[in-house]
């Protein structure tokens, strides 16, 4: 008789246990879900310094800013991220003259940094953008919308990630 089968048959059955015992120690933490990103990385931006999106609806809590850049990034990010509820008046006055009833909740401009890195057999850069990167969503009552504003300067044509999750 063959025993190939049968060791193949426990290898296979401690793999499944192992993966579902991994899936019930750490399940999917919901407060770290995405919400939404964005990859500015073609021709298609090159000449887009600014981009406004709806983002989906927002629940009340901290939220994180997250950024892939690289060495050829652009140089500045500002980002602002606004709400205007059902609720608004239409006068709304938001600061900036619009009436339009948005209300700047975020506003932050973020640098391009890099850090040397010398290992002793090379040299090299890491790349982040500095700034605040935590945005507190208010509670905001019945329906409301939200959009985010990104403005780029500095190398436009270089690529970045940027996304927001809980």
């Amino acid at each position: 008789m063959n025993k190939k089968p049968i060791i193949g048959g426990i290898i296979l059955a401690a793999i499944i246990g192992v993966v579902f015992a991994g899936a019930q120690i750490n399940p999917d933490n919901p407060e770290n879900e995405g919400v939404w990103s964005i990859r500015m990385a073609s021709p298609e931006w090159d000449d887009r310094p600014i981009l406004r999106a709806s983002l989906p609806n927002l629940e009340e809590g901290t939220y994180k800013l997250g950024f892939v850049p690289m060495g050829d990034s652009p140089s500045k990010i500002r980002i602002d991220i606004k709400v205007r509820s059902a609720s608004a008046e239409e006068d709304y006055y938001d600061g900036s003259g619009s009436g339009t009833g948005w209300e700047l909740l975020f506003s932050e401009i973020f640098v391009l940094k890099g850090t040397p890195v010398d290992t002793g057999i090379s040299k090299y850069y890491t790349w982040e953008y500095v700034g605040q990167k935590h945005v507190y969503i208010p509670e905001v009552e019945g329906e409301a919308n939200y959009e985010i504003r990104i403005e780029r300067s500095g190398n436009l044509k270089g690529s970045v990630t940027i996304s927001l999750s809980r």
